[in-house]
């Protein structure tokens, strides 16, 4: 009788292992972001070891437009937990009420650098809008486009250009075109007449725009096919396609950075687990991994330390680079983005 109970107590031991490991093993999140060399470098730089260390499988998405969350969420069928979106974007849905708000709690982000903090968002990188062109448009040894000045100079620099149909960083490009310093665009745009001036480039500049690109990958195809000669794109896009060998160059004489969010879909299906992956990406080790895959800075100083210096040159974050930088203001598109981006459609509609 011992020997009988001692064998169904083994039993149920193994039995009880054996489903805790199988239930583990069948823990997972889905995670959606913009595709092209962001989320490969996301993937290969985080998702992946994270999958690896934790046996959470990460089921991966894209286009996690802000619009598609607020419809998943009205006909309760969230399916997303994480997604990646920009400071724009990430605003747009705390006022749709999309994300869900995360407490120190949750991530410890006591290392983060202030600037970068939003209660709606784990910062996952800094990235720059600047300046891209073809080099067989714009060859070595003749005039190359360095500012958003020339990228408005189509006399210059001739052919067509590329804009996001975002108008986020397009109207602060658009003013400092314009002759507005850097440090007083949004003293600018905090008056009619200075939002006025920044539509006014938009409608300058329109007839030469022959694309407005929704993902990060366009300009830099649309550059390295020859469909235009000069885009306003991500650095670390931009840099993608240099490494691969493309015809592009890229400025950094002017530059709008942002910040990149995790951002967690309220009502996210695999809460927990979404945490863990936000909790592992913002250790300053596992920031310093994502400029190995891709060339956007990371978003504590503390990872500096982890980059060697070869790496640091070709991120938008050092302090030369930061120089010629404006930072992006959420606070300021928070008050006045949906009237901004209803003028900015219209332009681009007409």
């Amino acid at each position: 009788m011992k020997s009988l109970i001692k064998a169904s107590s083994l039993a149920l031991g193994l039995f009880t292992v054996c489903h805790s490991f199988s239930a583990a093993a069948a823990e997972e999140l889905n995670f959606a972001s913009w595709g092209g060399a962001y989320q490969k470098a996301i993937s290969q730089a985080w998702l992946a070891p994270f999958s690896q260390e934790t046996g959470i499988s990460v089921v991966e998405d894209t286009d996690p437009q802000v619009s598609k969350l607020k419809a998943m969420q009205d006909t309760h069928t969230v399916q997303w937990d994480v997604v990646t979106e920009n400071g724009s974007r990430l605003v747009r849905g705390i006022k749709l009420g999309v994300f869900e708000k995360i407490t120190p709690q949750m991530v410890n982000q006591d290392h983060v650098i202030p600037g970068a903090r939003n209660d709606y968002g784990v910062p996952s990188e800094i990235f720059s809008t600047l300046i891209g062109f073809s080099t067989a448009a714009f060859p070595d040894g003749k005039p190359q486009p360095k500012t958003f000045a020339d990228f408005w100079n189509v006399e210059k620099f001739p052919g067509k250009r590329t804009l996001q149909d975002e108008p986020a960083t397009v109207i602060e490009a658009a003013l400092i075109a314009d002759g507005v310093k850097p440090e007083e665009v949004y003293n600018v745009l905090n008056t009619p007449q200075g939002v006025d001036r920044a539509m006014a480039q938009i409608e300058k500049i329109k007839p030469y725009v022959a694309m407005w690109w929704k993902n990060g990958a366009q300009p830099v195809q649309a550059l390295a096919s020859g469909e235009v000669q000069m885009a306003l794109g991500w650095n670390g896009r931009f840099q993608a396609g240099i490494d691969s060998g493309l015809p592009i160059k890229m400025s950094w004489d002017n530059a709008v950075a942002q910040v990149g969010y995790f951002a967690l879909v309220k009502g996210a299906p695999h809460r927990d687990a979404a945490i863990k992956l936000m909790n592992y990406m913002i250790t300053p080790q596992q920031q310093a991994e994502f400029s190995k895959y891709i060339a956007y800075g990371p978003t504590t100083t503390e990872a500096m330390q982890y980059i060697d210096d070869a790496r640091k040159a070709r991120l938008p974050s050092t302090p030369e680079r930061l120089a010629n930088t404006l930072f992006m203001d959420a606070d300021w598109w928070d008050k006045h983005g949906p009237a901004i981006v209803e003028r900015y459609n219209q332009i681009r509609a007409q």
